[in-house]
């Protein structure tokens, strides 16, 4: 298996460096960005820690209503998930969140990671709700679950780092298979000068 995971209620004391990667509605850890992303953490010697969601409610897209009742989903599903894990016994933590896992990865920061640097891959709009200090964020122009001039716009006003994908959608692809491959290698030597 490519990662390594942590057994309820036990962790690694040896180990010095963390990554938690923090999947989207329909977008697990075996995909490209979140797969990628945590091979070369684990490269990078950290212990990685794929979240598992599921039984989020249907047509969050586009109705602020569900998306927040997602959202709090994602968060509950964190905290059950990470509850055993002691943050601290860590010299570096870092959180890796794709669509909706970027506000569960803030969300958590906030109570109880708060050194945790973020990785924000296609964030939602709410994800900025949060209190976004030291993160990076990855958006494509096309992304139908985020309007770009609002992404943009809440980057600037935040301080958050923001790399784009021309027409790229929220999976960062285009069906261009040369450039999705480019896109992919990309985000992930960004994120590896970062850690």
């Amino acid at each position: 298996m490519w990662y390594t995971t942590l057994e309820k209620g036990r962790s690694k004391v040896s180990d010095k460096k963390l990554c938690v990667l923090f999947p989207g509605i329909g977008y697990h850890c075996q995909k490209p960005l979140l797969k990628l992303s945590g091979q070369l953490a684990e490269e990078k010697e950290y212990t990685v820690l794929p979240l598992v969601y599921s039984d989020f409610p249907e047509g969050a897209k586009g109705n602020e209503e569900k998306m927040r009742e997602a959202i709090v989903h994602a968060i509950k599903q964190t905290e059950q998930q990470l509850a055993d894990v002691f943050f601290s016994q860590y010299e570096r933590v870092i959180f890796i969140g794709k669509s909706i896992g970027t506000a569960a990865c803030l969300a958590f920061r906030e109570r109880h990671g708060g050194r945790a640097e973020c990785f924000l891959l296609t964030p939602l709009e709410q994800t900025f709700e949060y209190d976004v200090h030291g993160c990076t964020a990855f958006h494509g122009t096309a992304d139908q679950w985020a309007a770009t001039q609002n992404i943009e716009r809440l980057c600037r006003e935040k301080n958050v780092m923001l790399y784009e994908y021309a027409g790229a959608n929220h999976s960062l692809m285009t069906g261009d298979e040369q450039r999705d491959e480019a896109t992919l290698k990309d985000v992930v030597a960004k994120i590896g000068e970062r850690i």
